[in-house]
């Protein structure tokens, strides 16, 4: 079992950055898939990126594409989403997630874990 904790969200303005974590307890953080997925107000959980095992593929939702930077540390269990250049319509809970399976996945179901998740709020 892995505990997932976000942190890094907040208030910034359109075209700002923030760069948000999750940590994660236990030993075996290198064994999981990583995904950041969001909730805008109203609206169903999507997917944002992901990171395999060894964070060198990653898979990026087209509204985020070339704007978010996943990333992970193997040796402190955290992954990061570096979030530029941002937008009004990005404003959403955004929550981590770690999966056993080897292959990174957009979809909700292949994921086993969750964390609470951290607001992230754009204005415009």
């Amino acid at each position: 079992q892995v505990q997932l904790v976000e942190s890094g969200g907040g208030l910034v303005q359109a075209g700002g950055s923030l760069r948000l974590s999750c940590a994660a307890s236990g030993r075996t953080f290198s064994s999981y898939t990583m995904g950041w997925f969001r909730q805008p107000p109203g609206k169903e959980r999507e997917f944002v990126a992901a990171i395999s095992r060894s964070g060198l593929f990653t898979s990026y939702a087209d509204s985020v594409k070339g704007r978010f930077t996943i990333s992970r540390d193997n040796a402190k269990n955290t992954v990061f989403l570096q979030m530029n250049s941002l937008k009004p319509e990005d404003t959403a809970v955004y929550v981590c997630a770690a999966g056993m399976r080897g292959d990174i996945s957009s979809y909700i179901g292949y994921y086993n874990y969750w964390g609470q998740g951290t607001q992230v709020t754009v204005s415009s």
